[in-house]
């Protein structure tokens, strides 16, 4: 690498005027309407709270005679000292009543599956799915706010005051408030969409509307669920249209990021349905036709099939799909090829192609990936990673991605993900038939389609503690990619690399702990560069 490169690329680190600083720190600082509405709504629930309190104390056991509607609250309340008593108790008794024989085990599985059907047929259905849809609601808006308040800091932490200039860390939390803006306006907005839709029963309303649209009478049930598919398709994505213009046009475009024309972006849009139409009605007919024909099991065989699909798309993809988006060109010779390759011999990696892709063409973010099965393996690098960062630091990250690769992690994703599927597949196979459920939204017999998707409602909750296991999961293999890479010998140049991507890509340099354990996939910057055992994180005041 030249000497004119190195100065060019080292540049970034400069510290902006203190002029610039100090109004990039009052942008930082300032708090708007949204944080006032967020500090309204905490303001008033405290108050709320205290209130609810109070009456508490004055009214005493009165207080379910003066307002009936706290018996149910006033009875939890009253009966949890005695139920945690009890509960030492309560798991004696089950410890001594466990069984003891195979007769029993076979008694006992019985009698819990009989509870089970019992529970299923009187389960509130409706009333649950709003219940666990609010709770995840409420849960994430409180992580995203923990976030917020952290992005208005415009103090750097010590442990990045070293290689991260004050002008950066201002610009990446303005990015990062600007995202939160749109991610909390979006979040409320599709919670008071799906309140609704579950109320006034607009699912069974758009069942029948389709129905009456394609003259069907109700016998032809999975034409009717792939025009069911469709339309919910087409409203998800009109309702889904503003935040994505806002997002490309306006928060991207403002923080330098965006790259893409009006025309490119509505070109994808139209792409993107396309695809989804092309391949999730196949998908949506053959799931149901495999329940149909295959009767109560049918998890097992509703699972091999979404197991092929996936596969299937891994492999197609890459090569087919991307392809309609981005322009693949075989990465030319010189330096960086020739290292790549390098590395990869040295791995035996089989390599088969090395592409650069035009990721400039939509977005000035970076990144590189491998892909492929077997002995047939590609590596595609972004045009914007080779822009932003040296030879050695790029190799560096190929030396991560095959680190994947060498410790078999997307593997063990992939079948983390398939037990996930069988998982749902057959806690679905507990309330398919369920009359209750179905009646319980406004619908009339027992149309597996939409069956699917009330049981995904309810389903949400593990969902959400099923996909923070796996980040947590993910976040062991990138320390582990990471380390990977250090020992080829490229500890230094992946550290200065990763430094380097978190600024030209404003990631959050100081996320809220608990906001960062439960959403990010990757760890944060100090976390990764603290396992590398960088110099670059010795403290140094403001």
């Amino acid at each position: 690498m030249s000497e004119a490169e190195s100065s060019s690329k080292g540049a970034r680190y400069g510290d902006d005027p203190e002029s610039t600083v100090d109004a990039q720190a009052r942008v930082v600082q300032q708090k708007g309407l949204l944080d006032d509405v967020i500090d309204g709504i905490q303001l008033g629930l405290l108050v709320i709270a205290f209130i609810c309190l109070v009456f508490a104390v004055v009214f005493g056991s009165s207080l379910p005679t003066v307002f009936p509607a706290t018996q149910p609250v006033y009875d939890f309340v009253v009966g949890l000292p005695e139920l945690v008593r009890a509960a030492p108790e309560c798991v004696a008794e089950l410890w001594a009543a466990r069984p003891q024989s195979l007769a029993e085990l076979e008694a006992t599985q019985a009698a819990l599956a009989a509870w089970l059907r019992d529970l299923l047929h009187w389960l509130p259905y409706k009333q649950c799915v709003l219940a666990f849809s609010w709770a995840t609601y409420l849960w994430e808006a409180k992580l995203n706010i923990r976030q917020r308040r952290q992005l208005h800091e415009v103090r750097r932490p010590q442990a990045i005051a070293s290689f991260i200039s004050r002008q950066v860390y201002l610009e990446a939390n303005a990015y990062g408030l600007d995202k939160s803006s749109l991610q909390l306006v979006k979040d409320a907005f599709g919670q008071v969409q799906t309140t609704l839709v579950i109320v006034y029963d607009a699912v069974p309303w758009l069942w029948a509307a389709v129905d009456a649209w394609a003259g069907l009478g109700g016998q032809h049930v999975i034409v009717q669920s792939v025009l069911f598919f469709a339309a919910a398709s087409l409203v998800s994505t009109v309702l889904a249209l503003p935040f994505d213009l806002y997002s490309t046009f306006v928060v991207e475009k403002r923080h330098g990021f965006n790259k893409q024309t009006v025309g490119l972006f509505f070109a994808d849009l139209a792409k993107s349905l396309m695809l989804t139409m092309a391949l999730g009605a196949p998908l949506v007919a053959g799931f149901l036709w495999v329940i149909e024909r295959t009767g109560a099991r049918f998890y097992l065989y509703a699972w091999a099939l979404m197991a092929g699909v996936q596969l299937l798309l891994i492999v197609i993809y890459p090569t087919v799909i991307q392809p309609l988006f981005n322009k693949f060109e075989p990465l030319p010779a010189g330096e960086l090829r020739t290292a790549i390759e390098a590395l990869a011999t040295r791995l035996q990696f089989p390599l088969t192609k090395l592409y650069m892709v035009d990721g400039s063409k939509r977005s000035s973010h970076s990144n590189a990936y491998v892909f492929g099965f077997f002995r047939a393996k590609r590596i595609v690098i972004y045009d914007t990673l080779i822009d932003q960062c040296t030879t050695d630091e790029i190799v560096a990250v190929v030396g991560h991605e095959l680190g994947h690769w060498q410790k078999s992690h997307t593997v063990r994703m992939l079948a983390m993900a398939q037990v996930q599927i069988l998982l749902i597949f057959f806690a679905f196979s507990c309330v398919i038939n369920e009359p209750s459920m179905y009646a319980s939204f406004g619908v009339a017999g027992t149309p597996v389609m939409l069956g699917f998707l009330f049981f995904q409602y309810l389903y949400e909750p593990l969902g959400s503690l099923l996909q923070f296991a796996m980040n947590v999961v993910s976040r062991i293999n990138e320390f582990q990619a990471d380390a990977f890479s250090q020992g080829l010998g490229y500890g230094e140049q992946l550290a200065s690399c990763l430094i380097k991507l978190q600024i030209e890509n404003k990631a959050a340099m100081n996320p809220d702990w608990l906001y960062s354990a439960y959403t990010y996939s990757h760890p944060p910057l100090v976390e990764r560069l603290n396992a590398l055992g960088n110099p670059h994180l010795a403290s140094k005041k403001e």
